[in-house]
């Protein structure tokens, strides 16, 4: 199922491929889909919204672990995992575990869905615990603390949840590393608030997932506080005006530039929709870059003096297709926002205004991008200088001419294959990209191009294929 030969081992028989060395590539985009329909499915509710946002129904509610979200795979007797990134994972102990329980279940091949995670002081730690044994793993004691929560399967679909959540624990409930995620049965509200207050509360679990066929998904955290400082404001139209409608804020950046984060509506009252405007007016600064809010109404961007306390119920920091979010960075100069960059950050779900905060200043220490990267993983690390980031540079994998010669002109086919080695610092740039140039100096347009992108080297090779085939025909010479 997967080319050994690209495997690159981090430690003893745990290694790391891209979803390429798969022998099925189709793998990697049913993963990719799980997680958009986990995403699309699934509503965030803060603890305090519980008894009006949830439905009476009958719910299963688990403990939320905070790892990364993978699929384990079993296929022709091997075990492995892929993230919606294509990351694929061999060789981990729990992977081994999982094998000897799906023999055990007479299964051939399967596919579950679950987070791995890893212990901490005997407990499920947080993300950013498991990563450094995920990515580069200091031994093989830090390997062994690794552990795989079941929450779903894919393969051989079980109909209802309830049938799932059976078939889960036929399969994985003696298991020690692999094992299904904490979870029971609740036909009350009442009852997923206190288990809230039992996982949450009681043994610092991330939050809880209340599942229902009848009524829905539910994310259930803690509302999450952030210091950030305002850059921008709309107001208010019609009866409106001289009201703040929202404001639009960012964190800093160690380099001091400042990323653009969300727009701020809710919690703020009238009276302070009124003192905002007029005080934000005072503090009107240039820009070279338009932000719109959800009207289509700019932004008037405010020199960055503010800084507010506001609540969300979470952060995402992915698209519902596993991309990264990306937001502006902007560098404040002379009293003017200049455009550094896009780079990934995250966006807020439920985000109001709590207050202002007077006795903070519009600085890393006080409203940095430190408040979310403790919180979630982003694509891009935060310590990275924005206004100093070099992209790699791309490298040309095949290169082919070819000439004819008709009326006694010299007409000339080039095909290029590059690899960008880009994608992965902005997500602006394609993996690879296919180019053609066609010139013949008898057309009416002499010199024609075609352009084509691809995400990975198979998809490029066949587009090259797919050019060569219908340019490269009859009386066409290499040289």
């Amino acid at each position: 199922m997967i080319d050994r030969t690209r495997v690159d081992r981090k430690l003893g028989d745990y290694g790391v491929a891209n979803a390429t060395a798969l022998a099925d590539p189709a793998l990697l985009g049913r993963v990719q889909e799980a997680r958009r329909l986990a995403r699309a499915r699934t509503r965030a509710v803060a603890r305090e919204d519980i008894a009006t946002e949830l439905p009476a129904a009958d719910y299963h509610v688990s403990r939320k672990y905070d790892g990364e979200f993978t699929v384990l795979v079993w296929r022709d007797g091997e075990a492995f995992t892929i993230n919606e990134g294509g990351t694929v994972r061999v060789g981990l102990p729990f992977l081994a575990e999982a094998a000897g329980l799906f023999q055990a279940a007479g299964l051939d091949q399967a596919m579950v869905v679950g987070e791995i995670y890893i212990l901490t002081d005997g407990r499920p730690g947080r993300y950013y615990d498991a990563m450094p044994a995920l990515r580069n793993p200091a031994s093989q004691a830090e390997i062994a603390r690794l552990r795989f929560a079941v929450f779903d399967i894919l393969e051989p679909h079980a109909g209802p949840y309830a049938e799932t959540w059976k078939r889960i624990q036929a399969i994985f409930g003696a298991g020690k590393l692999i094992h299904p995620v904490d979870g029971t049965w609740a036909n009350k509200v009442e009852i997923v608030d206190k288990l809230y207050v039992k996982w949450v509360e009681g043994d610092r679990a991330e939050g809880i997932v209340a599942r229902s066929d009848a009524a829905g998904q539910f994310k259930i955290k803690p509302r999450l506080t952030l210091d950030l400082v305002v850059v921008g404001y709309t107001e208010g139209a019609g009866d409106r005006r001289g009201l703040v409608h929202d404001l639009l804020t960012a964190v800093l950046r160690p380099d001091g530039t400042f990323h653009l984060l969300g727009r701020i509506g809710g919690g703020l009252t009238e009276d302070e929709r009124r003192s905002f405007c007029t005080e934000l007016r005072d503090l009107a600064a240039e820009s070279d870059y338009t932000e719109v809010n959800l009207d289509h109404v700019a932004y008037q961007m405010v020199r960055p003096e503010w800084v507010i306390e506001i609540q969300c119920i979470d952060l995402l920091t992915e698209t519902t297709r596993g991309g990264p979010i990306e937001r502006m960075v902007l560098a404040y100069r002379a009293g003017k926002y200049e455009i550094v960059r896009r780079l990934p950050l995250a966006s807020l779900i439920g985000p109001s205004f709590v207050r202002r905060r007077t006795d903070k200043q519009a600085r890393p220490e006080d409203a940095g991008v430190a408040q979310i990267t403790d919180v979630v993983e982003i694509h891009a690390p935060e310590a990275r200088d924005a206004t100093k980031l070099t992209l790699q540079t791309s490298e040309l994998l095949r290169r082919e001419v070819y000439v004819k010669t008709l009326r006694g002109a010299k007409m000339v086919r080039k095909l290029l294959l590059w690899k960008t080695n880009k994608d992965r610092d902005a997500a602006e740039y394609p993996a690879y990209v296919v180019y053609l140039t066609d010139f013949s100096p008898n057309r009416q347009t002499p010199l024609e191009r075609e352009i084509r992108v691809a995400s990975t080297s198979d998809a490029a090779e066949a587009m090259w294929k797919e050019l060569a085939d219908k340019y490269v025909v009859g009386g066409w010479v290499k040289v």
